[in-house]
C-alpha cells in the first residue's frame, strides 16, 4: 500500500511533538509538511533533537498556509491547534480535498450553543458540525471510517467515557449519581509560558482546577447522554499533579446491576479493542504502564457499603488522550489496521 502524504498543523506543542514522534515512524505515512509559526524555517531535528537521524526529520517547519499545505500533495492533516483557531484551517483544508483529524474542541460539540456556553465564543464554523464525527474510535469506528472531518476526543473525556458508555447503554448504573475525579500531568495544560505551570509551582503539589464547570464537561455529558438515551449531568473534579504526563481517573456511580454484568458489558464492548486493556474486578490501573502508548487500562470495584461502582482508568494524556488517539482515528479513516504505527509499549 502506498504511503499517505500527511500534514501536521501546529506541530511544535506537546501534542504536536507526540504526533511527529508517531508519524515519523508510521509505516504508511509520508510526513510532507509540519507547520509552526514560532519554528518556521527550522528543521524538525533542529527544534527537537530527539528526532535527529529519523527519516523525515530533515523537514523544515513552515507557516500554516492552506494553499502551501495542499500543494505538498497531502491527503490528510492533523490539526494540533487551539480551539477557535482550528476551525478556520479545517474549513480551508476540507475545501482543498484533504481529510482532517482535529485535536481541538472546535468540532467535538454537536450544539453550537453548548460550545459557546463552555468556550466563551460563538462557534467559528457551525455549518461544518453536521459532517464532523466524534473521534472516540472504540465507540464510533464505523462513522469515523467514512468521515472527512473527525473531532478527536479530549484526554479527560476519553478516560471517563470509555469505562462508562457500555454500562449506561446496558442501564447498569444510575446516570444521576456519576462523579468523576481525574488527575493529570502538567503537559495537559499545553506548551506555554504560565506561572502556575512553572516547575517550582507544580512540583510537590497537587491542586484542583476548572471546577465546577470544566470545558471538557460539554463533550463528556454529550456522549454520556447519547449512550444513556437521556440527559446526563455529572460532577467532574480535575486535579493537576506533579508529573509530566498521564491521567488517572476514578469514576463512581450507584450500581443498578451486578458486578458480573459490569464485567460482561465491558468485555462485550472492548474484548477485541486493541487499545483497551481490561484489568478486571479489583484492578488498579497505573499511569506508568500506559505512558508513551495508546493504551487505556480499566479496572473496577464494588463498594458494597455504599452500593457504588468504582471505575478506574489510566492513560497517557498525550497518547490515548491526544496524538495516539488521533492516529488511531486516521488509521480507520484510511482503511489501515487500527493499530498501525501505534504498537509501541
Amino acid at each position: 500500500m502506498n504511503r499517505i502524504p500527511t500534514a501536521v498543523v501546529g506541530a511544535s506543542g506537546y501534542t504536536g511533538q507526540e504526533l511527529l514522534r508517531i508519524l515519523l515512524a508510521h509505516p504508511l505515512v509520508d510526513l510532507v509538511t509540519a507547520t509552526s509559526r514560532a519554528a518556521a524555517g527550522r528543521w524538525l531535528s533542529d527544534a527537537f533533537p530527539r528526532f535527529s537521524g529519523l527519516p523525515g526529520a530533515d523537514l523544515p517547519f513552515s507557516d500554516p498556509d492552506p494553499d502551501a499545505i495542499a500543494a505538498t500533495g497531502a491527503k490528510a492533516a492533523f490539526l494540533a491547534l487551539p480551539h477557535g483557531v482550528a476551525a478556520e484551517i479545517a474549513r480551508a483544508l476540507l475545501k482543498r480535498g484533504l481529510r482532517v483529524v482535529d485535536l481541538s474542541a472546535d468540532f467535538r460539540i454537536h450544539d453550537p450553543a453548548v460550545y459557546e456556553e463552555f468556550y466563551g465564543l460563538a462557534h467559528p464554523a457551525p455549518d461544518l458540525l453536521g459532517q464532523a464525527v466524534f473521534g472516540l474510535a472504540e465507540i464510533h469506528a464505523e462513522e469515523i471510517r467514512g468521515a472527512n472531518l473527525v473531532a478527536s476526543a479530549g484526554c479527560y473525556p476519553t478516560s471517563i467515557l470509555l469505562p462508562l458508555i457500555p454500562l449506561l447503554r446496558e442501564r447498569l448504573i444510575d446516570p444521576t449519581t456519576i462523579v468523576a475525579h481525574s488527575m493529570s500531568g502538567v503537559s495537559g495544560a499545553g506548551r506555554k509560558a504560565s506561572i502556575p505551570l512553572l516547575y517550582c509551582e507544580c512540583n510537590e503539589s497537587v491542586r484542583g482546577y476548572g471546577m465546577p464547570k470544566h470545558r471538557h464537561l460539554s463533550e463528556i455529558e454529550q456522549e454520556l447522554s447519547l449512550a444513556a438515551d437521556e440527559t446526563v449531568r455529572i460532577s467532574f473534579l480535575p486535579h493537576l499533579v506533579p508529573a509530566t504526563a498521564g491521567i488517572a481517573t476514578t469514576t463512581t456511580a450507584t450500581l443498578n446491576g451486578s458486578l458480573m454484568e459490569v464485567e460482561a458489558a465491558l468485555e462485550y464492548a472492548y474484548g477485541k479493542a486493541p487499545f483497551v486493556r481490561l484489568l478486571g474486578p479489583g484492578g488498579f490501573p497505573d499511569t506508568k504502564n500506559v505512558l508513551r502508548t495508546n493504551f487505556i487500562d480499566i479496572g473496577w470495584h464494588h463498594d458494597e457499603r455504599t452500593g457504588r461502582l468504582l471505575l478506574l482508568s489510566a492513560e497517557d494524556n498525550l497518547g490515548k488522550g491526544a496524538a495516539g488517539q488521533a492516529v488511531q482515528n486516521f488509521n480507520l479513516m484510511f482503511g489501515l489496521f487500527e493499530s498501525s504505527g501505534l504498537q509501541s509499549v
